[in-house]
């Protein structure tokens, strides 16, 4: 069976070899595939995912189903693999990195991030020679340059957090003052220097700008490579510069759910589990939901090749997203339905602005 845009099985769980129903699908119809494959050697799902004898066997399996993924993905679409890795003989054997390098050698797609999922309750196992992992990697992939991309709507939650009581202090920036005094800057450069410093001040104090920083030539060291353009000219030609900093919080590459405030750019989840259900690997609904609003658009069709618990659906029907999902094991096909058909509809994709 082959499906075209006008029927694809949209908004359902199907049960079977992922690699042969996401050959029925037509080029270019995903918006977002995201998904947590069987990981090399942790468990068998049912399937012969993840039983390979050795890594490399493994990879090239999994590189099979990611091409699937670039050709059904559209031009503006987005890939996220989620991958954890496996120690053997005390070796820990980097296999989602040995996947991401693989996946970009095909050419056919670019890594635009590897974002962290840091897990609040890791396996607790307790080793003499060795840490607890406690970390996975998210790889995020892109066919073009067009790839959809909504930074705001990313961990919007958290930076929902508390406006900031914190008073701007009389003597802010005053030290810059004396590094002037102190460089080898020439009398008219210093001269201007004290000028825009004196401005910038001004700035923060009527909260126009919330900080900012000085670089000054002599004292601070040129940005590596020049990679700050016009940063690196002006500490050249002027002797300083002024970096203005307007209170946007940095979008980082580790995802945190917590309302923690005093960290609220990091992605931080317990790995999760249902009662009744029979996935031994949950991966939290919020962790999907920050990557639904990040990379895709309302109304937006999303494909999860390994559907497991049924993550990806429920976190798709609560943000107003559609999607299709895969699994081999009938058992987990049928608790994934169930689950999402718990799952109440609610109008929070009303209000996300995306």
């Amino acid at each position: 069976m082959s499906y075209t845009d006008d029927n694809l099985p949209i908004d359902q769980i199907l049960c079977g070899d992922n690699l042969e129903l996401i050959r029925q699908l037509p080029d270019c119809c995903i918006q977002l595939v995201i998904t947590s494959p069987p990981y090399f050697q942790q468990r068998d799902y049912g399937g012969g995912m993840g039983n390979e004898k050795n890594v490399h066997e493994y990879i090239d399996t999994l590189l099979c189903l990611f091409q699937e993924c670039v050709r059904v993905v559209r031009d503006d679409g987005n890939i996220v693999f989620n991958i954890g890795d496996k120690y053997q003989d005390s070796n820990l054997l980097l296999v989602p990195y040995r996947f991401a390098l693989a996946a970009m050698d095909t050419g056919s797609v670019r890594l635009v991030n590897e974002i962290t999922w840091v897990k609040r309750n890791p396996t607790p196992r307790q080793f003499s020679r060795r840490l607890v992992s406690s970390t996975e990697p998210f790889f995020h992939f892109a066919k073009s340059d067009r790839y959809f991309y909504a930074p705001k709507a990313f961990l919007a939650k958290s930076r929902a957090s508390q406006p900031s009581k914190k008073k701007t202090s009389t003597n802010v920036g005053q030290r810059y003052f004396e590094i002037i005094d102190e460089s080898d800057l020439s009398e008219a450069e210093k001269s201007a220097a004290r000028i825009e410093l004196a401005e910038v001040i001004q700035e923060v104090k009527r909260g126009k700008t919330q900080s900012f920083r000085m670089k000054i030539r002599g004292i601070h060291a040129a940005p590596f490579g020049g990679q700050e353009g016009g940063r690196t000219l002006q500490l050249k030609n002027k002797g300083f510069t002024i970096i203005r900093i307007h209170g946007n919080k940095l979008k980082r590459d580790v995802i945190k759910t917590d309302d923690v405030i005093e960290t609220p750019d990091v992605i931080e989840t317990p790995v999760a589990t249902l009662k009744g259900n029979k996935h031994p690997a949950i991966y939290p609904v919020e962790v999907v939901e920050e990557f639904l609003h990040l990379l895709t658009p309302t109304n937006a069709l999303v494909l999860d090749p390994f559907m497991g618990s049924g993550s990806t659906a429920v976190a798709c029907k609560n943000l107003g997203r559609h999607y299709i999902g895969y699994d081999i094991n009938v058992e987990y096909c049928k608790d994934a339905r169930q689950r999402v058909d718990d799952t109440p509809i609610t109008m929070q994709h009303l209000f996300e602005g995306t």
